[in-house]
């Protein structure tokens, strides 16, 4: 499943042909993707100007000019594709792509640089799903969420504060929304394995007992931010069916440094220890045994 820097380079990617434009027409070529679509959702969108993207967690924001937001979800397999795609000559002319098996949902935009624009939702699982929102605090999606790890409210004093007297476990308490918005498996596998703290580990033991984070966990905040900025700049972490809006994949899985290594050389500097995998809340977690305490 994508994850946040997955989602933030497909806003990335979007962003420069939505910002600022006008929803013309709204195709659905079928009733729901995960969940229905919300009743209206094609008038409640035709006819609107967009507003500057946005991501939070692992959802894509689209705000529009009536106070509406639209929300995306990726799933499993989802991902956007844009056709800007324009015939010099005596008039400029749009050529429409061929609709190819599991393009969902079109939004045909009229943008004032870049003129005609199709932004093609498809998704072979269709376990994505799309929704509209007014209020981000009244929204259930968001109900409880932690904040964002590249924001300003994240902190190794924020985790010390969520992690005070807790017995879970540091990985399975990352991939809690309600401490963190928007990490996922992957990231937090690599963050853990950089800050070297294994991820059994009661995240208690990571307080102080005056509440204040110990040196681990100091590190590890910091390491969480460098980790998801990294793979930012590298357009995310192309496994199985994550691309760009582009069609471009990314390229961070190709710096893994536990994830997916299960049984390799640990690349900590004088470390011998090899990669193991454990299942951790029915996800898989690697890590090295000898050199994550």
């Amino acid at each position: 499943m994508p994850e946040l820097p997955e989602v933030e380079t497909v806003k990335n990617g979007l962003a420069p042909f939505m910002d600022g434009a006008t929803i013309t027409r709204v195709v659905l070529n079928r009733e729901n993707l995960r969940f229905p679509f919300p009743d209206n959702f094609k008038s409640l969108l035709e006819g609107q100007q967009i507003g500057q993207l946005r991501r939070r967690a692992k959802y894509l924001i689209i705000p529009l000019t009536s106070g509406t937001h639209m929300l995306a979800h990726l799933g499993m397999s989802g991902s956007f594709k844009i056709n800007a795609e324009l015939v010099e000559g005596a008039a400029r002319k749009f050529v429409p792509l061929s609709q190819e098996k599991h393009d969902h949902v079109i939004l045909e935009i009229a943008h004032p640089q870049k003129g005609r624009v199709d932004i093609i939702y498809n998704d072979p699982r269709r376990f994505g799903y799309m929704d509209l929102f007014e209020d981000e605090a009244q929204s259930p999606h968001f109900a409880n969420m932690g904040p964002e790890p590249l924001g300003n409210q994240f902190s190794a004093q924020h985790l010390a504060d969520r992690f005070l007297n807790k017995k879970t476990p540091i990985k399975s308490a990352l991939l809690d929304q309600r401490n963190v918005a928007g990490l996922g498996n992957i990231y937090v596998c690599e963050a853990l394995f950089i800050a070297k703290i294994d991820p059994r580990r009661s995240v208690g033991t990571l307080v102080k007992a005056d509440g204040g984070p110990k040196k681990a966990l100091e590190l590890l905040a910091p390491t969480i931010v460098h980790v998801l900025n990294e793979a930012i700049a590298a357009g995310g972490s192309t496994l199985k069916d994550f691309k760009h809006a582009n069609g471009e994949l990314g390229y961070f899985q190709h710096r893994f440094k536990a994830y997916g290594r299960e049984g390799e050389r640990c690349l900590s500097p004088g470390c011998k220890g090899e990669i193991a995998r454990i299942v951790q809340s029915g996800r898989s977690t690697f890590y090295c045994p000898s050199c994550q305490t």
